[in-house]
């Protein structure tokens, strides 16, 4: 990547940054409390957590022929199952940083799993 897209990139994201950090001070408290709003602002960083760790998933050069000792087949396996897990402990906790290092936790381990099952 060239360090100018990079730059580029940086300054967009610190720009959506400070712009939904500063609307709701723009927008009337009246608009703020509306119950769907809120809906949306407790399930928005799930989402989009969820949506980053979709579009990460490692299943390129997997066929029906992959067997169960392939390390691509493992990577896979576990990104899905921490993925799962990440979805039932944030429903249980509603805490996204406690989420995010089980999450962590459970790719690791699942690897560790999946290559010493099948190594």
């Amino acid at each position: 990547m060239s360090s100018s897209y990079l730059i580029i990139a940086t300054f967009a994201m610190a720009a959506v940054t400070f712009v939904t950090r500063a609307l709701p001070t723009l927008i009337p408290k009246k608009i703020l409390d509306t119950p769907w709003l809120h809906r949306l602002n407790e399930s928005l960083p799930l989402s989009v957590m969820v949506l980053l760790i979709l579009t990460s998933l490692s299943y390129n050069d997997l066929s029906a022929t992959t067997g169960l000792d392939s390390a691509k087949l493992h990577l896979l396996m576990a990104q899905v199952g921490a993925l799962i897990l990440v979805l039932f402990v944030y429903h249980i906790s509603r805490q996204l940083l406690v989420s995010m290092i089980v999450g962590i936790a459970a790719i690791n381990g699942f690897l560790w799993l999946f290559t010493s099952l099948w190594g």
